[in-house]
Protein backbone atom coordinates (compact mmCIF):
# COMPACT_ATOMS: atom_id res chain seq x y z
CA UNK A 1 0.00 0.00 0.00
CA UNK A 2 2.79 2.58 0.64
CA UNK A 3 4.03 2.05 -2.92
CA UNK A 4 0.71 3.23 -4.32
CA UNK A 5 0.87 6.43 -2.24
CA UNK A 6 4.48 6.94 -3.29
CA UNK A 7 3.71 6.67 -7.02
CA UNK A 8 0.77 9.05 -6.64
CA UNK A 9 3.04 11.64 -5.00
CA UNK A 10 5.66 11.20 -7.73
CA UNK A 11 3.00 11.75 -10.40
CA UNK A 12 1.79 14.88 -8.66
CA UNK A 13 5.32 16.25 -8.46
CA UNK A 14 5.98 15.42 -12.10
CA UNK A 15 2.79 17.12 -13.25
CA UNK A 16 3.62 20.14 -11.11
CA UNK A 17 6.90 20.72 -12.93
CA UNK A 18 6.08 19.31 -16.38
CA UNK A 19 5.39 22.67 -18.02
CA UNK A 20 8.27 24.65 -16.54
CA UNK A 21 10.35 24.72 -19.73
CA UNK A 22 7.41 25.84 -21.82
CA UNK A 23 6.54 28.46 -19.22
CA UNK A 24 10.09 29.83 -19.35
CA UNK A 25 10.01 30.05 -23.13
CA UNK A 26 6.58 31.68 -23.29
CA UNK A 27 7.40 34.25 -20.60
CA UNK A 28 10.66 35.29 -22.26
CA UNK A 29 9.21 35.37 -25.78
CA UNK A 30 6.19 37.45 -24.71
CA UNK A 31 8.32 40.00 -22.89
CA UNK A 32 10.82 40.15 -25.78
CA UNK A 33 8.01 40.80 -28.25
CA UNK A 34 6.57 43.46 -25.98
CA UNK A 35 10.02 45.04 -25.66
CA UNK A 36 10.48 45.05 -29.44
CA UNK A 37 7.10 46.68 -29.92
CA UNK A 38 7.88 49.41 -27.38
CA UNK A 39 11.31 49.96 -28.98
CA UNK A 40 9.71 50.42 -32.40
CA UNK A 41 7.13 52.86 -31.04
CA UNK A 42 9.64 54.96 -29.10
CA UNK A 43 12.61 54.59 -31.44
CA UNK A 44 14.87 53.27 -28.69
CA UNK A 45 17.27 50.63 -29.99
CA UNK A 46 17.50 47.50 -27.83
CA UNK A 47 16.64 49.09 -24.47
CA UNK A 48 13.18 47.63 -23.98
CA UNK A 49 14.10 44.43 -25.79
CA UNK A 50 16.82 43.72 -23.23
CA UNK A 51 14.51 44.79 -20.43
CA UNK A 52 11.94 42.32 -21.75
CA UNK A 53 14.47 39.50 -21.70
CA UNK A 54 15.38 40.14 -18.07
CA UNK A 55 11.83 40.78 -16.88
CA UNK A 56 10.57 37.64 -18.65
CA UNK A 57 13.38 35.54 -17.22
CA UNK A 58 12.84 36.99 -13.78
CA UNK A 59 9.11 36.32 -13.91
CA UNK A 60 9.75 32.73 -15.00
CA UNK A 61 12.29 32.15 -12.23
CA UNK A 62 9.93 33.66 -9.65
CA UNK A 63 7.12 31.37 -10.78
CA UNK A 64 9.44 28.37 -10.57
CA UNK A 65 10.52 29.44 -7.07
CA UNK A 66 6.89 29.64 -5.95
CA UNK A 67 6.17 26.17 -7.37
CA UNK A 68 9.21 24.65 -5.69
CA UNK A 69 8.44 26.15 -2.28
CA UNK A 70 4.79 25.02 -2.50
CA UNK A 71 5.86 21.49 -3.46
CA UNK A 72 8.40 21.44 -0.64
CA UNK A 73 5.77 22.56 1.88
CA UNK A 74 3.37 19.86 0.66
CA UNK A 75 6.10 17.21 0.86
CA UNK A 76 7.08 18.31 4.36
CA UNK A 77 3.43 18.14 5.45
CA UNK A 78 3.02 14.68 3.90
CA UNK A 79 6.13 13.42 5.70
CA UNK A 80 4.93 14.92 8.98
CA UNK A 81 1.57 13.13 8.61
CA UNK A 82 3.32 9.84 7.79
CA UNK A 83 5.57 10.17 10.84
CA UNK A 84 2.69 10.98 13.18
CA UNK A 85 0.69 8.05 11.78
CA UNK A 86 3.58 5.66 12.35
CA UNK A 87 4.26 6.88 15.90
CA UNK A 88 0.77 6.13 17.22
Amino acid sequence: MPRKTQSTNEELNLSTFAGVGLQFAVAIVLFVLLGQWVDRKLGTAPVFLMTGVFVGGGAAFYSLYKRITAAQRADDERRRRERSGNDT
